[in-house]
């Protein structure tokens, strides 16, 4: 059997800048993408801690070390600068591998620099191994 399971999750990123003449996508600093395990291209859940929406996209890069958070197309109506996002990526793990599966958190600071990443277990700590 396979489930779907939170991959990684980039917690409390703070949007930078909307683009609605953009084509649509969700730019990021390539640094929280590398700490979070994300593509260029991949596609995500972002969730606005600010007004509730929830929408998906999917990730492009921005400047290295810029902090970029920025909310592009149609999706830039979903949210202001300053808002606080969670981004999420999503995988499907086949239950005999769960045991090895280590989704990732990615804390970041007021200007979107990652703090901490936090990796855990999907399984309770009595059937890890």
């Amino acid at each position: 059997m396979w489930r779907c399971f939170c991959r990684s999750k980039i917690h409390r990123a703070k949007v930078t800048e909307t683009n609605l003449n953009y084509e649509g996508s969700l730019t990021l600093d390539p640094l929280l993408m590398e700490a979070a395990g994300l593509l260029p291209f991949e596609r995500v859940s972002v969730l606005n801690l600010h007004s509730g929406a929830r929408f998906d996209t999917y990730i492009i890069e921005g400047q290295r070390g810029s902090g970029t958070v920025c909310v592009n197309g149609a999706a830039a109506r979903l949210v202001q600068p300053g808002d606080l996002l969670i981004i999420l990526a999503y995988a499907w793990v086949e239950e005999r591998e769960m045991s090895r599966f280590r989704p990732k958190v990615v804390h970041v600071d007021e200007a979107n620099r990652v703090q901490e990443v936090v990796e855990s277990s999907v399984l309770p700590r009595a059937e890890e191994g």
